[in-house]
């Protein structure tokens, strides 16, 4: 098998940035990254709720009280690095915004916290985006309903992302 994509990831974008996953897993996981030292690099929660980027922090910092045990210079750092792009998974100018907020980061991790009715969509536009290329993406499960929808979702994201970058 042949790996082509072995530079590190240089930005985090995660969809569903306001909804339970992200809330009991993603920010826990996120404030021990950068309890390590291991966070230096642009996050972007994804997510329609009408929020603005103040309502994430606060979602954020109830997360990793209530789940992953506050430590106040950890977290300040992780706001640091924290952005917040709401806006509809449909609408191309949301993936415009996440764009910008990516700035010269080259090689994004998306994580796709999110129904999976929306995983083709979202998969869509980022490639539409060219935010596909040299990114890796993860997939939440469950993958698919049935056997059928589970080979259709295989095929679109085989269409925007190698398999080495497919998680």
């Amino acid at each position: 098998m042949l790996i082509r994509n072995t530079a590190p990831s240089d930005a985090f974008v995660f969809f569903g940035a306001t909804g339970d996953l992200a809330y009991k897993k993603i920010f826990p996981a996120l404030l021990a990254m950068s309890r390590r030292g291991r966070l230096d690099l642009p996050i972007v929660g994804v997510a329609k709720s009408g929020w603005t980027r103040d309502q994430l922090v606060e979602r954020a910092r109830a997360s990793v009280s209530e789940n992953g045990g506050m430590d106040e210079a950890s977290f300040l750092r992780l706001v640091q690095h924290l952005h917040y792009v709401d806006g509809d998974y449909n609408d191309p100018a949301t993936f415009t915004a996440i764009s910008k907020l990516l700035g010269s980061a080259s090689h994004p991790l998306h994580y796709l916290a999110i129904p999976p009715s929306m995983f083709p969509v979202v998969i869509e536009r980022l490639a539409e985006a060219g935010l596909a290329k040299d990114a890796r993406v993860v997939v939440e499960k469950p993958f698919g309903r049935d056997l059928a929808s589970a080979r259709a979702l295989n095929d679109t994201i085989h269409r925007a992302f190698p398999e080495d970058s497919i998680f």
